[in-house]
This record gives C-alpha cells, sequence and structure tokens, in this order.
C-alpha cells in the first residue's frame, strides 16, 4: 500500500480541525545575549538570526523537541527545529509545547508555509517577521496518534534524502580523488626519460586589457574567476590556457573558442609543434601555484615565475595519448558534477511532495492573514 493510501486509510472517519496556531500554543519570543557571555566550550547552543549556532552557553532557555522560526535577518522565515536543549535569543521565535500538537508534527507543518513566511517579512531597515504572521496561521489537527505516524513517514522519507545525498557526494569524491590520481601519475615522468622546458619556451604569455569599450555581443571575457560577460570583439581565438595574474590564482581556464580577457588574467600562445594546449592544460593543473605567490595582500603571479616553472615535453603521440585518458576521467567527473545537484534536487522535491500529501487535509479557504 502507498503511503498517501496507508493515510487516507488512517484517517478514515477522522475529522481534522483547523485552528490558528495562537489558539493552541504560544509563539514565545528569546532573551538577546551579547557576544561576551558565548563560548564554544559551553554546552547550549544559541539561535539569533539563523539555523547555525551563534554561539554556546551555559544555560538554556528551550527545551528539546522545540520548534524555532528566524524572525530577523537575511534568514527570517526559515523553520528550524532542534532535538536538544538551546537558547533562544530575540532573533528566534519559539512555539512553547502544546498538548494537542506533536512538536515534530508542527514542524513539517510550518515548514510548509516557510514561502509564505518569508513573503511576510518587513524589508525596510533590518529584515523582520512579526510574530502575528506566525500566530494567524492555520493548522491541521489530526489525533495525536496521526500526527505521529505523520512524523514517522517524514523522517524517514528525510533520512533516506540524507542518506542518497551523502552516496552521492561520496561518490563524486572518489571519482575527483581517483582522476587526481591518474592525473598525477600520467603526468610524473622521468627526468632522465624526458625532456623538460621552462614554460617561457613552449608558451608566449599575454597580458589581458580592459574591455568596457567594446560593444555587447557573444564573445566570453575572462577574468580570474571566470565569465564575466560578453563582448563583440576577441583578442585571440585559437586553443590557449588562461593562467590567472590576481585574484583566484588558481583558476585556471582551457578555451578553444574565442574569448577576450581582462588584465587580472594571462592568456598563452603555445607553440604546438611542442606542446599540446589540452597537455599544457592538464600539466599546469597539477602545480601549485599558490605557492608561487608574490601577493603581499591579493595573490599574484608574475610573468617571470611563470616562465620558470619546468615543463615536461614528451613526444606528440605520447601527449595525445595521455590527453585522450584525460579527457575521459575529465567528462566522467564533470558529469557527475552537473548532475549531482539536480539528482539531489530531484529527491528533494520527491520528498516535498510526499510531505504536501500527507499534509494535505481539507483546508478552510483563508489561511493566513496580512
Amino acid at each position: 500500500m502507498s503511503q498517501l493510501g496507508y493515510m487516507e486509510k488512517l484517517l478514515d472517519g477522522v475529522e481534522v480541525e483547523w485552528k490558528e496556531l495562537n489558539t493552541l500554543t504560544k509563539v514565545l519570543r528569546g532573551k538577546r545575549l551579547v557576544k561576551s557571555q558565548l563560548s564554544d566550550n559551553e554546552e547550549f547552543p544559541v539561535y539569533h538570526g539563523g539555523l547555525q549556532p551563534l554561539g554556546y552557553y551555559n544555560s538554556s532557555n528551550r527545551p528539546a523537541d522545540t520548534v524555532m522560526i528566524i524572525n530577523v535577518g537575511a534568514s527570517a522565515g526559515t523553520v528550524g527545529y532542534s532535538s536538544t536543549e538551546f537558547w533562544s535569543s530575540d532573533g528566534c521565535f519559539c512555539i512553547e509545547h502544546s498538548k494537542l500538537l506533536n512538536n515534530k508534527y508542527l514542524y513539517y507543518v510550518l515548514i510548509g508555509y516557510q514561502h509564505l513566511l518569508r513573503s511576510k517579512v518587513r524589508l525596510a531597515g533590518i529584515p523582520t517577521l512579526d510574530s502575528i504572521i506566525v500566530e494567524r496561521l492555520q493548522i491541521p489537527i489530526p489525533p495525536l496518534n496521526i500526527q505521529a505516524e505523520i512524523v514517522r513517514i517524514l523522517d524517514t522519507f528525510t533520512e533516506l534524502t540524507a542518506e542518497l545525498t551523502a552516496e552521492l557526494t561520496a561518490e563524486l569524491t572518489a571519482r575527483q580523488q581517483q582522476y587526481a590520481y591518474y592525473r598525477e601519475q600520467l603526468l610524473t615522468f622521468d627526468n632522465n626519460q624526458i625532456q623538460y622546458k621552462r614554460l617561457g619556451d613552449v608558451v608566449n604569455i599575454k597580458n589581458g586589457k580592459d574591455w568596457k569599450n567594446l560593444g555587447n555581443g557573444d564573445i566570453p571575457v575572462y577574468g580570474s574567476g571566470g565569465v564575466m560577460t560578453y563582448v563583440d570583439t576577441y583578442a585571440y581565438d585559437k586553443p590557449t590556457v588562461l593562467i590567472p595574474r590576481k585574484g583566484s590564482i588558481t583558476n585556471i581556464f582551457y578555451v578553444e573558442t574565442p574569448f577576450w580577457n581582462v588584465d587580472t588574467i594571462y592568456y598563452t600562445e603555445i607553440d604546438t609543434e611542442q606542446i599540446l594546449p589540452k597537455f599544457f592544460y592538464y600539466y599546469m593543473k597539477t602545480i601549485d601555484l599558490m605557492k608561487l605567490d608574490t601577493g603581499s595582500g591579493r595573490p599574484s603571479l608574475t610573468q617571470a615565475i611563470l616562465n620558470a616553472i619546468g615543463i615536461p615535453v614528451p613526444s606528440i603521440v605520447e601527449q595525445e595519448r595521455i590527453v585522450s585518458i584525460l579527457d575521459k576521467f575529465d567528462a566522467l567527473t564533470t558529469s557527475l558534477t552537473e548532475g549531482l545537484p539536480h539528482e539531489i534536487e530531484l529527491r528533494q522535491q520527491q520528498y516535498e511532495y510526499y510531505r504536501d500529501l500527507l499534509l494535505s487535509f481539507p483546508k478552510p479557504e483563508v489561511v493566513a492573514h496580512d
């Protein structure tokens, strides 16, 4: 039997009443602590303006199994739940325990209202959610045994979703580690069997230029962080490796199509009779560029330092073999990297679908007041 069919049978003949939250319990305001009162060595987490603890305190003002709603800041309207005792600051509403409500059940119901709560946040000055918005939410009240069964089912879905996310993430990490291992193996050479040349002997490093006077177009403009915008002309149109000059100096890019680059990132004119652009790219990815940083504040790489890097130059045939293998690993890792967020999103949507079904009791027309 499906979970929905099971719940329909469980609810057969049961009337589910809806009530405003303020008729069932109280929305409690917390008490602010100053930063000097907090310590990582204390026992009880302190919540204020977010679901990550602001710090820890030596006592609690809320019991375990409590639902909270953030009421100030960027996270205002976010619903949370704590299975342990904690301290609620004044940036965190808490729902007082009620004999009519299973608190975890209430948490799942309020999660369904999270979009509404966020839409009611006052944005003038510090974002703020008024307690009256929470107090007037309509809550379905099935018998406690049914509330507990809904919690059991949704807890199971939550655990399964978390387990799958962990498995997918572990799979991606394993493939990335495997890829890095084989890349290192393929690009590690015996100095007595392979010729090494200075980077400056196989590529010509070129500076970038300002793009602001260029027209709009479809040519990507690269900075050290990646594509910044698109323009109507290009600085270079052959396969190249882009190496940051300032900022995110480990962000190396391989580009085969026309592009423009700004002055925070170099492009390279590559002597393809000596080295394949893709081989050069893969080898540069193995170098810890942070060790070559010359910046006193913002990370920087100079042409002189880059030109002195030793680059292995095996035969073109060997380079092609290595590139072919690494391209396959790269494609697999990229596929996993792009697919993982989508797969997790699908599981989250599935979870939300079943949550909404389990909580889809006949509703009154008005669920909240302005």
